[in-house]
Formats: structure tokens, C-alpha cells, sequence
């Protein structure tokens, strides 16, 4: 699953820090011509190697023990590395949850004879802790943020982690819904029969192939797929293809020296300008039973001189099984386009309002919350006015401006949070909140709600509320608890389009780009609450010029949400929480450290 919005990653070099992270660890290898493929470039296999020791040594450092590959979330190669360029890569741990932690890789190029450097690609890894000779988990200390950009880092790993823990899922809902199924995709003239691209090789696990734990390198098995398929896509093409993507690897057990390791490979489906080829890796000796030890979805190009991607054959899947894995190819392309649409595009593009439905509700929900917590992580908010210790900061950046207004409150934290979280509560002291309407749950931390409002005049204030100036909102509201001791609560607020929803007559439909609140405990039972806005592009000419307005508008809705907190604090509410300030669902309890040991537990059994 690949995360990170592209501007933000432009931003982050930006403004990127020094950082002092124990945990982080460099490695720069020089190519040479033994790294490299047919083209003299970097071979992807060589690269995942080295991606992986480096996060390897990562892990370790932070549990001062033996560290295991559980899983690596998709990789997008941006660019290729030639023979005599310098490959940087940067490892250090995000966060540590209970037995298991995410470990965020950087790749760059440097190219020694020009002095340029460039981004490859970046990823994100999911280490575990062996067990001791005992028996027992190794159970791991915090890991916290030392910078700007590793507090965002901090704060979005228990989104990611939310994410990888339903991937499967994701597939087997969108396999359900057959709407996006091409009817005519089966019967195309001149295909090429899948079992011709079939590949199956066997590795026998030596010495040098082992890790330090005697187990084989989980680097070393990734390398092997990536040649599998490799020769997959081949046979399809009759050329040598690049490899743009892989899906998340999943290590589902361990591999030892003297294991014979089978490697299959065939292409599943292929679509104008791209293939999916899937891979497995089984483990055996002797006569023994094959183990499922990993699987991985491997996504190539063929590229012309002028790189420019080729039209590919078409592919006729085999019986049974080959169509299953020919519609599986299609419900992960379009979790791809739906992972560039909603997460990897720039938040001033328009429009702002992502069509919302089953199939790409999880990574909506994940960018709705990431969104708002890179908001809140952001540095050089300027303080632009305060009364009453309720303080409004402002921050400007390139096309947007955001607003932070917050207080302290004395309220419990879990309190506040189930009040806030019920968007209808709103309109019981927030003006600009007329009326607001549940239109369903999404499920039991995402919420679909209509609201309805004045509309923004060219004086920063409200407009006659006569029908015709009314604006309407479509908004997905996603609640998150605390994921540990010193998270705050979120409530993160977007835009999102409905077909039952069209614009209405009479109003105009706006969209929120990000807005929402944070929640954070701070002493006896006193809660610091923040609420964020950042401002479209076409509302922007409307505010920016009138900020001492804005403010007093502001801490007059601020004061009025304090006393509405206030006489609410004791009362019960429907929604209130359970005693323990972190349910089981954001904690790792034992059914979930399984998970992380083997991811294969809590996701459905994958394969090619």
C-alpha cells in the first residue's frame, strides 16, 4: 500500500530536518555490472535486497533483538539506476507497537560525474520480534518521534497498520461487486493463453543465502519472485518488461538452510499498457508437505525507446482457477487507481469531493484521518490572535490556508470525543451549522452526514439565509481513539460525492477539504481540543482577507462549542465509551500480535 501524497513528499525534502533517530541506519552501495540486468540497470531483485537488510538492521536496533520480515507494503519504482550510480537508502523505525513496528525506507540515486540526486522509491515494512529461547514475545519500547516529519510518520503508522490488517478483505468485498467487471474481457481475439506464460523454478536454500538468523533472507526470497515473474511477463510480451510495481509481500512462515524453495509464476491478466503477474513461494524438504511461505503481485511495462509504454497482448486466463486470479487482477487494478485518485494526488487539485462507495471506502477513511494529522503535525503555524486562552493560528502554503483554533477544555477526553464525534450534536452550538443529517453509518468509525449552512459571502461572513443562498455538504466524518498513550483522539471531516446525493436545487454545494479535531488528554480530566480547517482554492479570495473577522467568528463558535462541552461532561451519552481508554480494536491484544508475527492469521489465504 503505498501512502505518501507526492507533494508531501516534495515538501518533506524541502524542509527536511536533522534528524536524531537511534533507530535509523544508512546503506550506499555502488552498482556494478553484477547488480545489474540485460539493460545495464540495477536489478529490482539486488534492490529489494538491500532494502530489506537495511530495515532489517533497522528493526534490531530498536529491539535489541532478532527481527523477522513480516510484511512489505507495495513498492512504485519511479525511476531505474544505471551501472555506476550510487544508491542511497535510509531505514529507521516509524513506530513500535506492542510486538510488532513499522520501518519507513527512503531509496534515492546519486549520480557521482553530475552531483544529482534523485527519489527511487520509498516503502514501508513490518518487522517482528523472534521469540526468546524460552518461548516468550519480546516486547518492544516506544519509538518516539525525534522531528516535524517523523511525529507525521508517528502519527499515520496506526493508519497504515489499520489498512494492512484488511487488504484481503478489500479484494474479497470488491470481488463481490461484479459492476466493474469487463463482461467482454474474456473473449478477445488473439490472446494468449495464460499457461503459456506459466514459469516454475526450484531454489535450494544455502548458506549464503541465510540471514544472520539462520533463516532465509527475506531479501533473498523477494529477489527470486521478482525473476520468476519476470521471465512471466516475458513470455507474454516477447520483450524484456520493467517492473513498476509490487503489492504487498506477505511472509506467511519461515524458510531454512536446506529448504528447496518452488517459485511459480504466471501472468494473471493484461491491460492495454500494463500486466499483473502473480508469484508464490513454497517451502519443502525431502517429502515433506510444501509450506506457503510468501506470495506478491507483480505489475510490468514494456517501454519503447522514447519510454513510452507499449500496447500489450491480451490475455485468456485458464479454467477455474485462471479466472479467478484474471477478476482478482482486476479488483487490485482498481485499488490502485482508486490508492493514485484519493491518496496520491495533489489536495488542491479539483475536485476535492472523491466519489465514495464500498470499494475504495477504506483507503477514503485512511486519507481522511492521514490527512488531518499531517495537518495538525505541520510547523510555522503563526499565531494570529488570542482572548480568553482561546488562540487562532493561521497557516499559509502555496494555494491553501489553514486554521487552527483551540483551547483547553474542562472536559475528559474520551468525553469530548463522543460528543464531537456525533456531527449532529454540532448544530446545538455552531451557527453555520443549520441543519445536519446522518444519511448512514459506513461502519462503526465512519459516518456519511448532509449539513447544511449559510453561504460564504465576499466579506468573510455569512449570507441572507433565504434558500437560494444556502450551501450543502456531502461530508464523510471518520473517528478515530487513541492508538496509545499520548495519541489524541481525531475526528477528521472530507468532502465526498454521493450518486443519491446529487446537488440540490436552491443550494450551493460546497466541499471541505480537510477539517476536523484533535482530542488530547492533558491533566485532571482536562482535555486540549483543536479544530482545524484548511480553506479550498475558491474559498480562499473569500477569507484570506478579512482574518480579524474570521477570528472573532471563530472564538465565538469556540467559546460556544466550550459551553456546550461543558454542560454535557457528565451526562451519559449513547455512544459512550467503554472504561478502558483503549478498546481492544486499536490495541494489539493476542489475536493481533498473531497477526504481526504471520500476517497470514487475520488475512485470508492469498494466492497467485
Amino acid at each position: 500500500m503505498s501512502f505518501r501524497p507526492q507533494d508531501d513528499l516534495e515538501e518533506e525534502e524541502e524542509e527536511e530536518e536533522e534528524s536524531t533517530n537511534p533507530t535509523e541506519v544508512k546503506m550506499s552501495q555502488i552498482v556494478m555490472p553484477c547488480h545489474s540486468n540485460h539493460r545495464q540497470e540495477l536489478s529490482v531483485g539486488q534492490l529489494l535486497k538491500w532494502i530489506d537488510s537495511t530495515a532489517c538492521l533497522s528493526a534490531e536496533r530498536h529491539a535489541g533483538s532478532s527481527c523477522v520480515t513480516a510484511s512489505m507494503d507495495d513498492i512504485h519504482f519511479e525511476h531505474t539506476i544505471s551501472v555506476g550510480q550510487v544508491v542511497n537508502i535510509k531505514a529507521k523505525v516509524n513506530r513500535a507497537f506492542n510486538t510488532s513496528m513499522e520501518v519507513g525506507i527512503v531509496v534515492s540515486c546519486e549520480d557521482l560525474f553530475s552531483d544529482r540526486h534523485w527519489r527511487v522509491c520509498h516503502a514501508y515494512a513490518t518487522f517482528v520480534t523472534q521469540r526468546t529461547h524460552t518461548g516468550n514475545k519480546v516486547l518492544l519500547k516506544p519509538s518516539p518521534p525525534h522531528t516535524q516529519a517523523e511525529q507525521v510518520e508517528y502519527s499515520v503508522a496506526a493508519e497504515r497498520r489499520r489498512v494492512r490488517m484488511v487488504h484481503d478483505d478489500i479484494i474479497k468485498d470488491l470481488l463481490s461487486d461484479r459492476s466493474f467487471q469487463q463482461a467482454d474481457s474474456l473473449a478477445v481475439d488473439n490472446a494468449v493463453a495464460a499457461e503459456k506464460t506459466k514459469v516454475e523454478s526450484v531454489e535450494l536454500v544455502l548458506p549464503p543465502h541465510a540471514n544472520h538468523q539462520v533463516n532465509t533472507f527475506g531479501g533473498q526470497i523477494m529477489a527470486w519472485m521478482v525473476n520468476v515473474a519476470t521471465i512471466a511477463a516475458s513470455r507474454l510480451c516477447q520483450a524484456h518488461p520493467t517492473l513498476r510495481t509490487i503489492d504487498m509481500f506477505t511472509f506467511r512462515g519461515p524458510s531454512q538452510v536446506g529448504d528447496r524453495l518452488l517459485l511459480r509464476a504466471i501472468v494473471n491478466n493484461a491491460f492495454k499498457n500494463s500486466m499483473e503477474v502473480g508469484v508464490r513461494a513454497e517451502a519443502y524438504q525431502g517429502d515433506g508437505p510444501n509450506r506457503h511461505i510468501n506470495s506478491a503481485f507483480m505489475t510490468f511495462e514494456v517501454l519503447d525507446d522514447h519510454g513510452t509504454p507499449c500496447t500489450l497482448p491480451r490475455i485468456r486466463p485458464e479454467a477455474l482457477e485462471g479466472r479467478r486470479r484474471f477478476e482478482e487482477a482486476i479488483a487490485r487494478k482498481k485499488i490502485r487507481l482508486d490508492r493514485k485518485y484519493i491518496i496520491s494526488c495533489k489536495q488542491t487539485e479539483v475536485p476535492l469531493s472523491v466519489p465514495c462507495d464500498p470499494r475504495n471506502q477504506v483507503y477514503l477513511s485512511y486519507n481522511n484521518i492521514s490527512a488531518l494529522k499531517m495537518l495538525a503535525a505541520k510547523k510555522n503555524w503563526l499565531l494570529s490572535s488570542e482572548k480568553d486562552k482561546v488562540s487562532l493560528y493561521t497557516l499559509e502554503q502555496k494555494s491553501t490556508l489553514s486554521i487552527r483554533v483551540e483551547s483547553e477544555v474542562d472536559v475528559p477526553a474520551h468525553r469530548a470525543f463522543c460528543l464531537l464525534s456525533e456531527l449532529r450534536n454540532r448544530t446545538n452550538w455552531d451557527t453555520h451549522y443549520q441543519k445536519c443529517e446522518l444519511i448512514r453509518p459506513v461502519d462503526d468509525d465512519d459516518f456519511l452526514y448532509r449539513v447544511e449552512t449559510p453561504s460564504v459571502s465576499r466579506e468573510g461572513g455569512a449570507t441572507p439565509t433565504s434558500p437560494r443562498t444556502l450551501q450543502d455538504f456531502i461530508l464523510l466524518a471518520s473517528r478515530r481513539r487513541p492508538c496509545g498513550s499520548g495519541d489524541p483522539y481525531v475526528i477528521a471531516l472530507r468532502s465526498v460525492s454521493l450518486p443519491t446525493h446529487p446537488p440540490t436545487e436552491g443550494f450551493n454545494r460546497g466541499e471541505v477539504l480537510c477539517a476536523g479535531f484533535t482530542i488530547l488528554e492533558t491533566r485532571n480530566n482536562t482535555s486540549l481540543i483543536s479544530y482545524y480547517n484548511q480553506a479550498s482554492p475558491e474559498v480562499l479570495p473569500y477569507i484570506s482577507t478579512d482574518i480579524a473577522g474570521l477570528s472573532s467568528s471563530f472564538y465565538h463558535t469556540f467559546c460556544a462549542c466550550s459551553q456546550y462541552l461543558a454542560r454535557n461532561r457528565l451526562q451519559p451519552a449513547p455512544e459512550e465509551e467503554q472504561t478502558d481508554q483503549y478498546p481492544a480494536e486499536n490495541r494489539e491484544d493476542p489475536a493481533s500480535d498473531r497477526v504481526t508475527e504471520s500476517l497470514s492469521l487475520a488475512l485470508h489465504n492469498t494466492h497467485l
